[in-house]
């Protein structure tokens, strides 16, 4: 018993969603990171090939619980979920505490609420009286209220999308993306009420010394894999005399580096790392000042 204990305090567990929309972008993640996990998705547990971390999947709405109650250590999950979890187990007299370690680059999503196109709409105040379909019943009631709209709720854990043409409720409250399910269905979007991205959070205690060096190592990397994403490497070659404009063009990049041109006194080669999209009519006006050979390349990886 006291090897399996000591092995509990020397390997991180992370909760991850089992499927869904963040599953994937959640697997890719990990193996930018490094992390090799090669278990079929059907296993409830993996266990990482190179790392000491232990992977549970599970439904999403299960992971901010596991996180609260110290089953597992990191989570990582929708601010939606979670917002919604944290309410309904505050009312349940559950444990409710966390942390956020960090917000992710991908999930993002709103909660919003939805009518029959043909209705008008004017504001919140057309929903008094109303019907509204859910599966975030906390998060819908918290917003309504705080604007004195009564309602009721129908609860329903999918094909919300359905519930005004099958006569089961007046409007919808529900996850968009794109919007796309939303007018398949003869709806429109028409008040958001909660913006939500994919986060890391972790136990609301301090890990094991191992752990915490495991979770500080797999920080970095996350950090590091998603700046580089959202960051780009610029090459080109510029007229020294313009390199004040030129800088100035370039979306959150940090100093240049100057590099001297063989045999051209005139021109120089400027590297940089810019930490926003560099779009063609930036690339024009470079051009225009006198640069040339652009190239713009992503970048795999980033330790700052």
């Amino acid at each position: 018993m006291s090897n399996v204990n000591d092995q509990s305090k020397k390997r991180l567990r992370i909760a991850m969603q089992k499927s869904g929309r963040l599953t994937d972008e959640t697997e890719r993640l990990f193996k930018s990171c490094g992390i090799k996990i090669n278990e079929n998705r059907d296993h409830l547990l993996a266990h990482a090939e190179n790392m000491p971390i232990d992977i549970l999947r599970v439904r999403d709405d299960d992971i901010p619980g596991l996180v609260m109650d110290h089953v597992v250590d990191w989570g990582i999950v929708g601010q939606n979920v979670l917002e919604e979890t944290s309410m309904q187990r505050k009312v349940d007299g559950l444990a409710t505490g966390y942390k956020v370690v960090t917000e992710l680059n991908y999930g993002d999503c709103r909660l919003a609420i939805a009518t029959p196109q043909e209705e008008e709409w004017t504001g919140v105040e057309c929903l008094q009286g109303k019907k509204i379909a859910t599966t975030y019943p906390f998060l819908l009631r918290r917003a309504l209220s705080a604007k004195g709209v009564d309602f009721k709720i129908v609860l329903l854990t999918g094909s919300v999308e359905v519930a005004p043409r099958a006569g089961l409720a007046d409007a919808i409250c529900d996850l968009v993306c794109t919007g796309a399910t939303l007018q398949a269905n003869g709806l429109k979007e028409v008040e958001t009420i909660f913006e939500s991205k994919a986060v890391i959070i972790c136990r609301d205690q301090e890990l094991f010394p191992e752990k915490k060096a495991i979770a500080d190592k797999i920080l970095t990397r996350l950090k590091g894999v998603m700046t580089a994403k959202e960051s780009k490497y610029i090459m080109m070659n510029a007229p020294r005399d313009k390199l004040k404009e030129i800088t100035a063009l370039l979306p959150g990049a940090e100093n240049p580096s100057i590099i001297e041109l063989e045999g051209d006194k005139e021109r120089v080669a400027l590297h940089v790392v810019s930490r926003e999209k560099l779009f063609w009519e930036t690339m024009e006006s470079l051009k225009e000042l006198g640069a040339s050979s652009i190239l713009v390349v992503p970048i795999e990886k980033m330790l700052d």
